[in-house]
């Protein structure tokens, strides 16, 4: 097993605490899914978001999945003049099986974050 970082986004279309939870949701079972990963090959989540997202901390939805013993932590992200508004960002770590080619997943409009990941969408 390898220790890895993988790297997912979301866009939502509103600040508030339903939109940010499902999204967050939407994106970690797909990060999960696309990568063959369960709670137990976690070792922690890092969570951001832009600055006008601020109606509910992204962790709370990674919890509701299970992720209970999984520490997570939320951050903000930096504000750029012109950024992609209202995105949820996630870095997870994680144990792999190795060779396995991990599996970054950008969703919604955070999919032109990275073009250069193919597969990714």
């Amino acid at each position: 097993m390898q220790l890895r970082a993988l790297r997912g986004a979301t866009t939502v279309d509103r600040n508030d605490a339903d939109a940010i939870l499902q999204g967050t949701e939407e994106l970690v079972r797909e990060v999960m899914e696309r990568n063959g990963l369960t709670a137990e090959d976690l070792v922690s989540c890092i969570f951001t978001c832009t600055p006008d997202l601020d109606a509910e901390f992204p962790a709370v939805a990674a919890r509701a999945l299970g992720l209970s013993a999984v520490p997570l932590i939320c951050a903000q992200e930096i504000d750029v003049p012109g950024a992609l508004p209202r995105v949820i960002r996630l870095m997870v770590h994680c144990y792999a099986s190795d060779g396995s080619s991990p599996q970054h997943v950008y969703l919604r409009g955070a999919a032109g974050l990275r073009r250069d990941l193919e597969g990714a969408q």
